[in-house]
């Protein structure tokens, strides 16, 4: 049978033109891929707001790290119970209209909390926004996975999440320096509700044809190992990025490092992000995805614990602006084998779960370190939670061995 790249790694042409009759003229335009971008943005703003944010709830509400890491927590632990619940039903869901509802909820949760700052209230809140980001990011994830090149499109979004992040951090520290810690959850409402304009208008409509659907019932049964162990692996990651990058501002502020310093570098952190996903794009055929993950998550140990043992500005900021870079490069390549894995799109409709289950337990277990134990222990737990993360990655096989699989 004639072979066609998908991925990292070579798959049956079928499943190629499979993945193309899912979303056949509705997810292959440009219009509905500027709505799957604005809709992965919002979703992910915490890989980018996350040392604005839990520095805000520390400096300008006066709670402490482990309270303000508690917050940050009880959001991505909303979207992570949301995404348990949407991804094995988006097979049989309709996203068209489910998204922009989502995002236009987690709106309205950030412009509440513009209102309080008692802990207790915004705890809830935080919670409510986090399963409405929860739900829409993860119906946007499964739409991904059915079009023609997951790896490829997810590649530009996160290219996406790079000039976000840009504007991000070029403007909110400065609207929260003029407005006060408000300021925080009206850039984070206005976001949402931005992707809520966005996505009503454009967001495609990627159910399967009848044809398709009668193809692809045998993909719906039980995941393989490899792609529970990608997702372990990936989560893994995303809690040492949660813990580490968390106290990114207050930890170089706590140093001594000037403020117009560390802005500078988190605006250089959003640039540097730009970068990953474009190369990941271009060498999704160049590389092993199992290579690839198992070295980013050896680089994301050594760069967490140069940043808790730098003391010279220069090395913290070499540090600090590919930390992030990092975690975005190694997942681009685990979307793709997922969604090699899993035709369906479940897998990959998880994807908020993977990453945002890591995500929640980061900052609450960054803070409850730092609290205890201060900043050079977040960075001996990374590398311990590297280490069972590379054992979960060393059960992906090699292009190599798939190749030789799919031959015999």
């Amino acid at each position: 049978m004639r072979q066609a790249r998908y991925g990292s790694v070579r798959q049956p042409l079928m499943i190629d033109n499979l993945s193309k009759g899912l979303a056949m003229n509705s997810t292959e335009n440009l219009r509905a891929r500027v709505a799957l971008m604005a809709a992965h943005c919002a979703g992910m703003v915490d890989i980018v707001a996350l040392p604005v944010w839990v520095g805000t709830l520390i400096a300008r509400f006066g709670f402490d790290p482990q309270q303000a890491g508690a917050l940050a927590t009880l959001f991505l632990a909303g979207a992570v119970l949301a995404s348990m619940v949407v991804a094995p039903r988006f097979h049989r869901l309709r996203g068209r209209w489910i998204v922009p509802v989502a995002y236009a909820a987690a709106g309205a949760a950030f412009l509440a909390c513009m209102r309080t700052s008692q802990f207790e209230t915004l705890a809830v809140l935080h919670a409510v926004g986090g399963i409405a980001t929860g739900v829409g990011l993860s119906v946007t994830h499964g739409t991904v996975a059915l079009t023609s090149n997951p790896h490829r499109l997810f590649g530009f979004m996160q290219v996406a999440v790079g000039f976000f992040g840009i504007a991000y951090m070029a403007c909110a520290p400065q609207i929260i320096a003029t407005v006060g810690g408000p300021g925080l959850f009206a850039v984070f409402g206005g976001i949402m509700l931005a992707a809520c304009g966005i996505t009503a208008l454009a967001f495609p409509s990627a159910q399967p044809i009848p044809a398709a659907a009668a193809a692809r019932a045998p993909s719906a049964g039980p995941l393989p190992k490899a792609a529970w162990c990608a997702m372990a692996g990936i989560s893994l990651m995303n809690v040492t990025q949660a813990m580490v990058f968390s106290f990114l501002e207050r930890m170089g502020a706590d140093r001594g490092y000037t403020a117009s310093d560390l802005h500078a570098l988190l605006i250089v952190v959003g640039v540097v992000n730009l970068a990953p996903g474009a190369i990941a794009a271009m060498l999704q055929h160049r590389l092993d995805a199992r290579k690839v993950v198992l070295a980013g998550v050896v680089a994301q140990a050594a760069l967490a614990l140069t940043l808790v043992s730098s003391s010279a500005f220069p090395v913290y900021a070499a540090a600090g602006a590919f930390f992030v870079s990092t975690v975005i490069f190694t997942h681009i390549f685990t979307f793709g084998v997922l969604a090699k894995l899993d035709p369906s799109g479940r897998a990959v409709s998880a994807t908020p779960a993977m990453l945002m289950m890591g995500s929640a337990t980061g900052p609450i277990l960054g803070g409850t370190l730092v609290k205890f134990y201060g900043y050079g222990a977040i960075g001996w737990a990374a590398v311990a939670i590297g280490a069972v993360a590379f054992c979960f990655f060393l059960q992906l096989r090699s292009r190599k061995a798939q190749l030789h699989a799919q031959s015999a």
